[in-house]
């Protein structure tokens, strides 16, 4: 390692431990500082209910998901809440001849149940999407459906959003990373991957019984500080199923005054199922620069809890943002990564056409799952809003382990999961297959992106 090499690791060093010890200060002065103390671990975070007699199915990619989504809509009886990043009123949630655009298809629900759209408000400055004259068009276009009530959110924190990506219609609760429009990426793709620009991989947790309450009592409350409106308490669904689920969430402090002190349950979930690993740490996300998150894997991978320890990490080839900082913490891993226990994919589709790794997916030992909106960086763990919904129903976490194994290796995938590892994974990165691996592994200067970031807009 060359001196500019040192000097830029020992630099990274100092100003991620500057970012963590900001971070601990912060929640501690908040009453959050267990979730940084390194002592908590399990499946839930004590912070947030567990709902029992659940169903919660994963749905794959936006052409799986989208069209069930547009069904639920058209069949409502009750109501329709949205709250996204962003949504477009002319998106189409089906690519079928003659599918009606969002705003069509939410006027229809309209004439028969309310129908309620939360959004960001965008960026004080157009300095990135979506702009706040992007969101105020799409405003402007849905209350232009008639009944359809759109308000835009503008309580954001310096230099971060609402990033939640959440629809509830009736008993039904959508929690995942896929929002409803085109900016900066086309969401509708399916788990094959087809020739195109960019892929887009991404989930939804479709969740049905007592926790869609829970979706909806958080919608319900942002919407009566942004719009004023005290909506009904959502009835409590019976039992769908034998899953036990619980939503976990980031809502930065003196945002809303529903959480004056913040929401943190998500950061602490997170956490906990990573630090309670014995056998594997499956990950999909769009990025991967938290240092918090980073220094639990370190620490997996330099005492491994068990022979047969494994971390799979699929991660996109280039992301929006954040890109170098990404790749200087997996650097930091595979630097300590000595057993040759870690993975680090990215997929490509028909060659070398790039899939958008999207996802916001962590799978632990096939006993713990977290899908939703969250991204593995200083934004969604810290200073974004998010909701991602997890779940301790080992036989689901499993089969949606298997099903996106499957889908990425095109092989199967059902034996025990360090061979699996260590024999398709392996073997199919030095192949011509859609997992590739990830290009740009450096731990140099682009590492030090994150914790300045973090210093600078975090509050």
């Amino acid at each position: 390692m060359g001196f500019l090499d040192v000097l830029d690791a020992r630099l990274g060093d100092g100003l991620e431990n500057m970012l963590c010890s900001h971070h601990t200060r912060r929640l501690t002065r908040l009453g959050w500082g267990e979730v940084l103390a390194g002592d908590g671990a399990g499946w839930f975070t004590p912070r947030r209910p567990v709902q029992r007699g659940c169903k919660i199915e994963v749905l794959v990619d936006g052409a799986n998901a989208f069209p069930v989504i547009a069904q639920a809509i058209e069949n409502a009886q009750k109501y329709v809440h949205i709250a996204n990043w962003h949504a477009s009123p002319d998106f189409r949630l089906t690519r079928e001849p003659g599918a009606p655009q969002l705003r069509e298809l939410l006027s229809a629900a309209a004439e028969r149940v309310p129908v309620r759209v939360l959004l960001w408000a965008g960026p004080p400055f157009p300095m990135f999407e979506p702009t706040r004259k992007r969101a105020l068009a799409a405003q402007k276009a849905f209350w232009e459906c008639g009944a359809v009530r759109c308000e835009l959110d503008a309580r954001e924190r310096t230099l971060h959003c609402h990033h939640e990506k959440i629809v509830i219609v009736d008993d039904v609760a959508f929690v995942g990373g896929l929002d409803m429009t085109a900016v900066e990426g086309d969401r509708h793709d399916s788990p094959e991957h087809p020739p195109r620009d960019l892929g887009w991989h991404d989930h939804i947790a479709k969740v049905e019984g007592p926790v869609v309450a829970e979706v909806a009592s958080h919608f319900a409350a942002r919407w009566l500080e942004i719009a004023g409106e005290t909506l009904p308490a959502p009835e409590v669904p019976p039992e769908a199923g034998s899953s036990s689920v619980q939503v976990v969430r980031t809502i930065p402090e003196k945002t809303y005054s529903f959480a004056p002190h913040g929401d943190f349950s998500l950061l602490d979930s997170y956490l906990r199922a990573l630090r309670a690993a014995e056998s594997l740490v499956y990950v999909e996300n769009q990025f991967l620069w938290s240092p918090e998150i980073t220094e639990v894997l370190l620490e997996k991978l330099r005492n491994p809890p068990s022979d047969e320890f494994r971390m799979v990490l699929l991660l996109p080839q280039k992301p929006s943002n954040g890109a170098d900082t990404t790749r200087g913490q997996l650097g930091r891993l595979l630097d300590v990564d000595s057993g040759e226990r870690l993975v680090a994919a990215t997929l490509v589709s028909h060659g070398d056409a790039p899939v958008y790794i999207h996802a916001k997916l962590a799978i632990v030992d096939d006993k713990w799952m977290s899908v939703g909106s969250a991204n593995l960086n200083e934004h969604s763990l810290f200073n974004d809003t998010e909701v991602n919904v997890v779940t301790d129903d080992a036989e689901v976490v499993r089969a949606t382990r298997l099903r996106l194994w499957t889908e990425h290796l095109q092989a199967d995938v059902s034996g025990p999961v360090h061979e699996v590892v260590d024999n398709v994974w392996r073997t199919e990165l030095k192949g011509s297959g859609r997992v590739t691996p990830l290009p740009g592994v450096s731990r140099r200067a682009g590492r030090l992106q994150g914790p300045l970031r973090g210093l600078l807009v975090d509050g």
